[in-house]
């Protein structure tokens, strides 16, 4: 599977905006199977989602679904998103038709940073299947909290997602996670952040992939986009050979 990874840089709160720079970016990928974007792609790291949260026939999720049907890939994009009373920090997932097949809601709202005040808990995992790729979905702070991890590991998902806006002071933090759920639970792992700046914070982009055994398949600085071929063998043969996942306990 060939995944693409954009950093985008979105235009703060402007979605007309980001959905440009966002364009430049997918135009320039090239082709691939999967195209992952970063948390809240399309108006940073909003705190008002009574301006910016969506439905699921709102502007941002018909911009993902044109995007993934003209690319004929599977797509990840982030977004605030309204469902019922609540507001959520989701990641969706759409079909190489343009089709929303999965929608998880972020599990770990950043208290740090005031998110829990303004979006709801998800109720934990998601998975999907991309290709023959098992697949779990994560958002950003998710990554701090291996239980989430571990679902999916004991699940067997092969590939997991991680969309993130991640800050520049704590960004060893997020290549040292990404890696680590990676090795505990013999998978690939794609972390995904954007760059640029928002009123609060800097971000360095530093998205990476890693495989089964830890080892780096895409290590990117702040360039705007990069590809990496991965492959389902390698995480079969991982798991045959180290069978750590079968000494799972949950307690």
């Amino acid at each position: 599977m060939q995944i693409g990874i954009a950093q985008l840089d979105p235009a703060w709160e402007d979605k007309a905006e980001s959905m440009e720079r966002a364009n430049r970016a997918l135009d320039a990928l090239g082709e691939v199977d999967l195209i992952v974007l970063p948390e809240m792609s399309l108006t940073g790291f909003s705190m008002n989602p009574e301006a910016h949260a969506e439905t699921i026939d709102g502007r941002s999720v018909r911009f993902f679904a044109e995007r993934a049907r003209a690319a004929g890939a599977w797509l990840v994009g982030g977004a605030a998103m309204r469902d019922g009373e609540n507001y959520y920090n989701e990641a969706l997932l759409f079909g190489r038709d343009g089709e929303l097949t999965a929608r998880y809601k972020k599990t770990h709202p950043f208290g740090y940073g005031d998110e829990d005040k303004h979006y709801a808990a998800g109720e934990g995992p998601v998975g999907a299947a991309i290709d023959a790729w098992g697949t779990g979905l994560a958002v950003c702070y998710d990554l701090r909290f291996p239980e989430l991890f571990r679902f999916y590991g004991k699940e067997r998902r092969k590939l997991i997602v991680v969309i993130a806006n991640w800050p520049a002071p704590r960004i060893e933090h997020w290549r040292t996670l990404l890696k680590a759920r990676a090795i505990e639970n013999q998978c690939v792992v794609v972390g995904v952040n954007r760059v640029g700046e928002d009123p609060k914070a800097s971000y360095p982009g530093r998205s990476a992939v890693f495989g089964p055994m830890g080892e780096p398949l895409l290590d990117m600085n702040d360039e705007p986009t990069g590809a990496v071929e991965i492959d389902l063998d390698k995480v079969r043969e991982t798991r045959e050979r180290f069978g750590f996942l079968n000494d799972i306990r949950m307690i």
